[in-house]
């Protein structure tokens, strides 16, 4: 007898009927398997991730994650602040090294960002070490160029102590005029603005008045106006206190008009280090912290 399927249309119809259903089962079973496998894997990425995103949380947390990330940025202000040693203050720089220093500057700025300002760290008296500002450059330019022209230390101070959304902002230019006032600190020109904090690490100047003070007559005209041999008269002491005491005060402001104003950047702030930008394009500024002018 020969085996053989059986040939009917009946038989047929029911045959492919039960490869139909066993295809479908075949098809289910292979798509519930795909299914579990990918959630299954799914479920071990997320543990991974979890656990690489607890590890470094808890890495970060160690001091010695800490101390490494503290040398690392000690570093970075080293780098800059050799990068800006020999610029007289940003005077003569070429276009290298102007890269190389907002590179450093950049560098610096990263340690920092997203933190808001700390007032009570800010109070205080900041030397300028370097600046691409082009209102302070033209004052180095023509100290450099006129021979009866100096510009000695520059200082930006900070009272802000015990503030929460502002303060006072002097800049402090020393300067003097060789032979007739005190080598370098002869005078002391002072621009004062009231500063207000307006986002995390923005504060917006509004200048208030420009004055020009602590005039301190040369050793060769105090000999002029009071020769040492001879006795000092009352009016030549009071020549002599009048020039010490000697103030001018110009005013920024009008009265019915909005004071000139601008809005300043500190990108990175510690303990010995200020940095910052003049929004606008008005020049970057470094400064490293000093002893207290007044």
């Amino acid at each position: 007898m020969d085996l053989a399927f059986p040939s009917s249309p009946l038989c047929l119809k029911t045959l492919n009927s039960h490869v139909t259903r066993s295809s479908s089962f075949i098809s289910l079973f292979s798509t519930t398997t795909t299914a579990t496998t990918t959630t299954t894997r799914l479920r071990k990425f997320s543990n991974i991730s979890f656990t690489i995103s607890s590890l470094a949380t808890t890495l970060s947390s160690q001091p010695h994650v800490k101390a490494y990330d503290s040398t690392q940025l000690e570093n970075k202000k080293h780098q800059l602040l050799t990068s800006i040693q020999d610029t007289q203050r940003g005077l003569f720089t070429t276009p290298l090294q102007r890269s190389s220093i907002e590179e450093a500057l950049v560098n610096v700025e990263g340690y920092n960002r997203g933190e808001p300002i700390n007032l009570a760290k800010l109070d205080g008296t900041w030397r300028l070490q370097y600046t691409s500002a082009p209102d302070v450059l033209v004052l180095l330019e023509a100290a450099a160029r006129l021979p009866f022209f100096q510009v000695g230390q520059i200082f930006q101070k900070f009272e802000c102590s015990g503030q929460s959304n502002g303060g006072v902002i002097r800049n402090v230019v020393q300067w003097s005029i060789p032979n007739l006032l005190e080598e370098q600190e002869g005078a002391t020109l002072l621009v004062s603005a009231n500063f207000t904090v307006v986002s995390m690490r923005n504060i917006y100047l509004k200048f208030q008045e420009i004055t020009v003070q602590d005039i301190k007559i040369s050793e060769e005209v105090q000999a002029l106006i009071a020769p040492a041999l001879l006795p000092r008269s009352f009016i030549t002491l009071q020549i002599l206190q009048f020039l010490r005491a000697f103030k001018v005060e110009i005013p920024v402001t009008n009265p019915g008009r909005e004071s000139v104003g601008g809005l300043y950047y500190l990108s990175y702030l510690d303990d010995n280090i200020l940095l910052g930008r003049a929004v606008g394009g008005g020049g970057i500024f470094v400064f490293t912290r000093s002893q207290s002018l007044y």
